[in-house]
């Protein structure tokens, strides 16, 4: 069974120790990678891709699964792995040191039913307000223009 969230004392322990494996949910359609804007720190107010730490014994695509309902409210269909994300702005800013593996995904249903707001956007040009790791791997796999 897989283990619920650590309470953040726990989890921020860890963490500072040892690297931190995420899932990036990079969501692509017709109208673009659907990019989220954080809500939390770190980063808060950035645009970024939506993804999540993986958990104990979690197997990488049931996470994929899990941060997409959480963070996009949706399910996904899982087109290919394409890579990862190392984030030294973090280690290097005294935060912890995520490791994201990215999965290039597409909606599971129609994409005109997605909610968007202030906070969620399809984006085909690279937002300012961005990772510039994520930047970098997006124009890199050309699933977005800079």
């Amino acid at each position: 069974m897989i283990s619920a969230p650590l309470p953040k004392s726990v989890f921020d322990d860890i963490y500072s120790k040892v690297p931190r494996l995420t899932v990036e949910v990079i969501l692509v359609s017709p109208k673009g990678v659907l990019l989220t804007k954080r809500q939390i720190e770190p980063c808060k107010g950035r645009w970024h891709i939506p993804g999540g730490t993986v958990r104990f014994g979690e197997p990488l695509t049931d996470a994929v699964h899990r941060v997409a309902k959480i963070k996009l409210d949706r399910d996904v269909i899982i087109k290919k792995f394409l890579g990862y994300i190392e984030y030294p702005s973090h280690y290097n800013n005294g935060l912890d040191s995520p490791v994201g593996l990215a999965f290039e995904t597409e909606p599971q249903g129609p994409i005109d039913d997605f909610k968007l707001d202030d906070n969620r956007q399809w984006f085909t040009v690279l937002p300012d307000n961005m990772h510039d790791e994520q930047k970098y791997f997006l124009i890199e796999h050309k699933l977005i223009e800079s």
